[in-house]
């Protein structure tokens, strides 16, 4: 029985190896993630190199702050916790407004905690990266029949309700993606915030929009994570109420 369990153990290992390494592979069958790798890798490197991490150690952490129109890659070795900022981009065209994605066709960008759960390396937006929208708080937030999907970070510059990079960032972007799934990172991070949740820019907008009770509890509920990530810089341990309130550990 020892003997057999060793065996299952270690094609498990093998197979594991093999199912990381094979991702890479498959993702360099697509031209424009072979374009990528040949316009931007050594850029990577750099960037990697000036933070002492190697490639095949990457895993990486991804921020969005809506108002400001940037996007944040954090970065930190595989056997590490702790992240540190490794680029900021901008997004080239915004659709919505501040405000949680509670519906189809709202044209909003989502608020909350969220992870990569799509690389598309043959997208009609070049490359992309999706998040999983609608996740658990969303869907007991809303009352909506339908709270749309499809919700990515991609190339050009058009919108409904993503975060559109130019073509020559998300090369960038992609490539410490799917390099991160490809050392084990089963799950990318990605935080998605209506601004920097400063505690003057949140007072600021509490004041602003004083009138709506429900939107400002959301923000106070997600601004527990942005306060818990700008002390740490380690990955949230993110669980959800029965009435979709995040609830930071």
């Amino acid at each position: 029985m020892k003997k057999i369990l060793s065996i299952l153990l270690l094609t498990f290992i093998a197979l594991n190896i093999y199912a990381q390494s094979d991702f890479l592979t498959e993702q360099k069958r697509y031209k424009r993630v072979r374009t990528a790798i040949n316009d931007k890798e050594q850029l990577v490197l750099k960037k990697l190199k000036e933070n002492s991490i190697e490639l095949d150690e990457l895993n990486i952490l991804i921020i969005a702050y809506k108002y400001e129109s940037e996007v944040e890659i954090f970065a930190k070795k595989k056997t590490e916790s702790t992240y540190k900022k490794l680029a900021t981009y901008s997004v080239c065209s915004k659709s919505g407004q501040i405000g949680p994605k509670r519906k189809q066709g709202d044209y909003q960008v989502p608020e909350g905690f969220y992870f990569i759960d799509r690389f598309n390396p043959a997208s009609s937006f070049y490359l992309s990266l999706g998040i999983n929208y609608p996740n658990l708080s969303d869907k007991r937030k809303s009352n909506a029949t339908n709270l749309g999907g499809d919700i990515f970070i991609h190339g050009s510059c058009v919108t409904i309700g993503c975060l559109p990079m130019t073509d020559d960032k998300i090369k960038e972007i992609y490539l410490y993606a799917i390099n991160a799934k490809n050392n084990g990172q089963k799950r990318i991070p990605f935080y998605i915030y209506p601004f920097r949740m400063t505690e003057q820019k949140f007072t600021e907008y509490k004041e602003k929009y004083s009138d709506k009770t429900e939107l400002i509890d959301f923000w106070t509920n997600i601004k527990l994570g942005y306060d818990k990530f700008e002390k740490e810089k380690k990955e949230l341990i993110v669980s959800i109420s029965k009435t979709g309130d995040y609830i930071i550990e």
